[in-house]
């Protein structure tokens, strides 16, 4: 989509995006003992992804008119839905990662040799993260092996 305008122009038209963390102070506890509310953090805007957003919703409107009537409750249990959603793809990925590490004595000992210096309580997700890492790296080999045509190389 931003590939139809030309580089230069985009540049001029647009402000960098700079990445901040909102601004929260500690919230101070009132006389029922409950924490005052922090002050609304800031977001920021990505004009691609709005860009996006609304491509989506022009093109999906009966959607979004459904989305527009839901009670705020639901739109927000509906976004921590997707967050315990992708925590659980997460835990399967690493999971299904740690499973094959061990099913197989050489691979886990490598493993443990490449760890062997952490501290115990971190070895597992170190594994985990390597395990994954390397997974991907096998996985966009064989993807570039595929997209290659076959025949006789010069």
């Amino acid at each position: 989509m931003a590939d139809a305008i030309p580089l230069k122009q985009r540049k001029q038209n647009t402000k960098p995006v700079i990445m901040t963390k909102p601004k929260t102070s500690a919230p101070t506890p009132s006389a029922s003992g409950q924490a005052a509310p922090a002050e609304q953090p800031t977001f920021r805007n990505n004009p691609e992804v709005d860009a996006k957003i609304d491509a989506y919703i022009k093109e999906n409107p009966k959607y979004w008119s459904y989305v527009q009537a839901m009670p705020r409750e639901r739109l927000e249990r509906s976004v921590v839905l997707n967050e315990v959603r992708e925590l659980d793809r997460q835990k399967r990925i690493r999971e299904g990662v740690v499973k094959q590490i061990n099913r197989n004595p050489e691979m886990k000992q490598a493993y443990d040799l490449l760890v062997k210096d952490l501290p115990e309580d971190q070895k597992d997700a170190v594994i985990a993260q390597i395990g994954r890492t390397a997974r991907r790296a096998v996985a966009r080999v064989q993807g570039q092996q595929q997209q290659r045509p076959e025949g006789v190389g010069v």
